[in-house]
């Protein structure tokens, strides 16, 4: 089977990837636009939108 690289990442996988507190990315989808997808009860992320949101300059401390 090959590998999906394109799935959804968990708040701790995209908080390891940036570097940050789950805090701050918390901060960042309710008031910078941090693309993020609710499912149930959890927060998923893709990484290419990810990617796409912190090239824009969207991404810095609150």
């Amino acid at each position: 089977m090959s590998e999906i690289n394109d799935r959804y990442y968990s708040m701790s996988e995209i908080c390891k990837y940036l570097g940050i507190s789950r805090d701050s990315a918390l901060k960042w989808i309710a008031n910078k636009g941090m693309p993020a997808h609710k499912v149930g009860k959890k927060w998923k992320f893709k990484v290419s939108e990810i990617d796409e949101w912190v090239c824009k300059g969207q991404a810095e401390e609150i």
